[in-house]
């Protein structure tokens, strides 16, 4: 656990990561925005069933798991769902509640959350919804410790050209090591060095339509097991 905290700005009700000077989620609409990028990226909901492993770089608000709980919660189908968060700097709650608050169609999803996560605890299982685990630090040396692999990863760290840390070449090698055969990641970066890192970590690239003013993102998946 850490105890460094986020540091906040905010503008026009998005908070705004004061060391990075970055939004955590689109100024235009956060929700299709996790939808575009993270969900259709990731070819979900189709994809859900069995025990589903979603990890991700970088928690935030939580936005990006509310929206993956409502989207699993409708498709209504039967197994699982874990969602593992690496996050260097995790929001206090209060600010967590305030970010969320602009979102009431997720409500019912982030009272659950609010009342029963912080992120000084350990795995949660959240009330009919996916079991949460926040692993708090560096990503650089607490990803390659985790032992899970995921079905498909959100890489979702600010940008690579002011969060350089969260896109190097050795972090991403470890993403592709911790996801399972035939696993995608999804991402709204487009930068070239970021396609070119998951590419030498064995990814399968592909640059798609972004969301809002973003003309590109990233969709990447690693081949089926031979």
């Amino acid at each position: 656990m850490t105890d460094q905290t986020a540091k906040l700005d905010w503008r026009g009700g998005v908070p705004i990561a004061t060391a990075f000077d970055d939004p955590y989620y689109s100024l235009e609409n956060g929700v299709a925005e996790t939808e575009h990028v993270f969900l259709a990226g990731n070819d979900l909901p189709a994809r859900f069933g069995g025990a589903f492993q979603i990890a991700e770089l970088g928690f935030g608000t939580g936005l990006n798991l509310l929206v993956t709980w409502a989207a699993w919660a409708e498709a209504g189908r039967p197994g699982s769902l874990n969602f593992t968060s690496f996050e260097a700097f995790p929001m206090q709650i209060a600010d967590m509640q305030e970010a969320l608050g602009h979102f009431p169609q997720l409500k019912p999803f982030a009272d659950v959350l609010l009342a029963e996560w912080s992120p000084a605890t350990g795995p949660t299982k959240l009330s009919d919804g996916p079991t949460l685990h926040v692993v708090t630090g560096d990503a650089r040396k607490t990803l390659p410790a985790w032992d899970g692999t995921a079905d498909a990863w959100f890489l979702d760290g600010f940008s690579p050209a002011k969060n350089p840390e969260l896109w190097e070449p050795a972090l991403l090698q470890a993403v592709a090591s911790h996801t399972k055969p035939g696993g995608t990641a999804a991402t709204y970066s487009a930068a070239g060095h970021v396609r070119q890192a998951l590419t030498d970590a064995g990814f399968e690239v592909t640059r798609t339509p972004g969301y809002g003013r973003k003309r590109h993102m990233t969709r990447a998946r690693l081949p089926d097991a031979k």
